[in-house]
């Protein structure tokens, strides 16, 4: 790959010449210069990924792929490079990250110079600026996009984003209000490039128009400072916190009930650890000895298990039963469509997805959950706990992806409520990788070599 991308890369700056070159004449109907300034920006995006060493990733192969797709279309006279310009935008935006949703705004930019009229390129310029948090000026691009809509029924899913949008602006509009109210230090519209909410020593700038991790921070700052200043009891800080509360649910998903959740209940972080609270929790390895003993009748294993007030178990069990109990079910999403795995038809009170990108794991979820089969399901707020800073957050535990039974133990010890975590047949454990078995050996508390029990403290 590392050839072929460097090879690309030159063909690229070949045609649109290299950063803060002039941009070629159009001698002979060559490509127009809002394609070329598209290529230049592709060029960019390629030199960074040649020096950031080999590429794993499946989503970044295809980009470059789209990139050459998109060279070949402006060097051929007379080819329509648009729609390859599209294309290349969206999987920018779908190769993730930040600089994939920049790279996808600035194609994005160079398409609607191209055709102003293009509700496509009005749609993507939307999404990156959505995935980039910039949440006003994601309204602004949806709006034109709608403007030249002409299926109601495509309109939908636009519709409602820009309604999950508002709605979370004016809970920030509301919250600025009250602090306002309160002490004089807002003036209770929150449009403008922000309000100075003060509260102890400092002040806490919170606007509507802030990009969306700024605009969390800030809320969340405000919150910490009321509470301490007035008291948990004080009424305005109890609204202050719902409305933070509800500023936070519609950041992380639409409000609208998804009727492919097939009647599941939405669970986050709060009812995840109202539902572990002072419950004893195992969690369960699907291993072939694990699993005969569990069936076996009148096996101690088995009254063992059925003795906990939750039972845990991970991905897609081979060796338990159909019929075993599963209270929580927890399972990680993997490989590059993620969407067209197997559906979860196994019977859980609670099913948690990890999974990323955001797009990736809503369709996953749309695709494989079964209506009937779960009364909970985990919202996105659950989706990544080991790199949300908002939950065990950052990436100290090392590269590579972590198993799925780390994950949750992790997230359980950060909720910090049961009563008891166990872990149950994993021997050791000598099912989970030296990194995850040393996290778990410096927080054993006993172990049972009987049951394959380690209790963790």
């Amino acid at each position: 790959m590392g050839q072929t991308l460097t090879g690309l890369l030159t063909s690229v700056r070949a045609i649109a010449g290299r950063p803060g070159s002039p941009a070629p004449g159009r001698t002979g109907g060559g490509p127009d210069p809002a394609l070329l300034a598209a290529l230049r920006h592709c060029g960019d995006h390629l030199a960074a990924l040649a020096a950031s060493g080999p590429l794993t990733d499946a989503r970044r192969t295809r980009l470059i792929a789209s990139i050459g797709a998109l060279t070949t279309a402006c060097s051929t006279p007379g080819a329509d490079a648009f729609d390859a310009l599209l294309r290349t935008g969206q999987q920018a935006l779908d190769s993730g990250g930040e600089a994939g949703a920049r790279l996808a705004l600035a194609l994005a930019d160079e398409a609607t110079a191209l055709r102003g009229r293009s509700k496509g390129a009005w749609r993507l310029r939307g999404n990156a600026l959505d995935a980039l948090g910039l949440r006003e000026e994601a309204i602004t691009a949806y709006e034109r996009h709608l403007a030249l809509q002409q299926n109601a029924a495509a309109s939908r899913d636009v519709e409602r984003r820009i309604a999950t949008l508002r709605a979370a602006g004016d809970r920030i509009d509301e919250a600025l209000a009250l602090v306002g109210d309160a002490d004089g230090a807002g003036d209770g519209t929150g449009g403008g490039a922000g309000v100075g909410a003060g509260v102890g020593t400092g002040a806490v700038r919170l606007s509507r128009r802030l990009p969306a991790a700024e605009a969390r921070a800030a809320f969340t700052e405000l919150v910490r400072r009321r509470t301490a200043e007035l008291g948990a009891a004080d009424p305005a800080v109890r609204r202050l916190a719902a409305l933070y509360a509800e500023h936070r649910r519609l950041s992380d998903h639409d409000p609208m009930a998804d009727p492919l959740l097939g009647g599941a209940e939405p669970i986050g972080v709060p009812g995840l650890r109202r539902l572990v609270a002072g419950r004893t929790v195992c969690l369960v390895a699907d291993t072939p000895r694990t699993a005969e003993q569990e069936q076996r009748s009148g096996s101690s294993l088995a009254a063992l298990i059925e003795g906990y007030d939750l039972v845990v178990r991970c991905d897609a069990p081979r060796h338990a039963a159909p019929t075993a109990r599963t209270d929580l079910h927890v399972c990680t999403l993997r490989g590059d469509t993620p969407w067209k795995g197997p559906r979860w038809d196994r019977r859980a009170g609670t099913r948690l997805v990890f999974g990323d990108p955001l797009p990736h794991w809503r369709l996953a979820l749309r695709s494989r959950l079964v209506p009937g089969a779960q009364d909970r399901i985990g919202d996105a707020s659950l989706r990544r706990p080991l790199h949300d800073p908002a939950l065990i957050g950052g990436t100290a535990d090392g590269e590579g992806s972590a198993s799925t039974a780390y994950t949750v133990l992790r997230l359980l010890d950060f909720l910090g409520t049961p009563a008891r975590v166990d872990l149950i047949g994993f021997e050791g454990p000598a099912a989970l990788p030296p990194r995850e078995r040393e996290w778990i050996g410096a927080r054993t508390g006993t172990t049972d070599d009987t049951a394959v029990r380690i209790t963790l403290r």
